[in-house]
């Protein structure tokens, strides 16, 4: 049986009551209201996240049978790895390290990673590699609601920050266009290849499990950088 693609969309959307932008770690962080320690804690933990976003696409495409779609979705790598030195979000992440005062070389050990953003990152990955590919593409449509949320804290760090090195900004504003051509891409996928209720659900679930990743993910740095 064909479900709604109208009542499927909107269902998928709807998930953005549950998008991190509500926690109160990122609250408090929009609102100006962090510490150094804190901010240094989210941007250093954060790089794993950043750094296996990679690793996740990659896992869709080895699952992934349809040409167009690995060809399309190939530039989501490249994105984030560059094809050169100096390229890419990772690159860019790392320069937000060092423009609140972190070093690249301790980002990259995972000297500040806690156990939950280890724990929840991993669990993505592994969702990602083991899950059918329609599910994992749908887990990503979180960009549906980054755009707002990049502008937000772009906005949020220029003001309410000051000692943070604006030339370190450089990845908010690179996703304020790449997020919205992800999603438009990764919706029409998931749209085009979940037709009946069951297969609709499960990729509603996916983006749901996809919003817990990322609050476990701020619940987990929260508790290890408290006010």
């Amino acid at each position: 049986m064909t479900a709604d693609a109208d009542d499927f969309t909107a269902a998928l959307r709807a998930q953005a009551q549950r998008y991190h932008d509500q926690h109160p770690f990122h609250i408090r962080m929009n609102a100006g209201l962090l510490g150094r320690r804190q901010i240094r804690g989210w941007v250093a933990n954060r790089f794993y996240y950043q750094e296996n976003i990679p690793r996740k696409d990659a896992a869709i495409l080895a699952n992934c049978p349809d040409r167009e779609v690995r060809r399309r979705w190939v530039r989501r790598i490249l994105d984030h790895d560059g094809t050169a030195g100096g390229e890419g979000g990772i690159e860019a992440w790392l320069r937000l390290a060092e423009a609140v005062g972190l070093s690249r070389a301790e980002v990259r050990s995972g000297r500040h990673l806690v156990p939950g953003v280890r724990f929840a990152v991993d669990a993505y990955v592994t969702f990602a590699r083991t899950r059918p590919w329609t599910e994992a593409v749908a887990s990503s449509l979180t960009e549906l609601f980054a755009p707002d949320l990049m502008s937000e804290r772009l906005a949020a760090f220029e003001r309410s920050y000051p000692w943070i090195d604006r030339d370190g900004l450089g990845y908010f504003r690179n996703r304020l266009t790449q997020a919205p051509r992800d999603a438009e891409h990764a919706l029409q996928v998931v749209i085009d290849r979940c037709r009946s209720a069951d297969e609709q659900a499960r990729a509603v679930a996916a983006l749901s499990f996809k919003c817990d990743v990322l609050w476990s993910i701020l619940d987990a740095i929260d508790h290890a950088y408290p006010d």
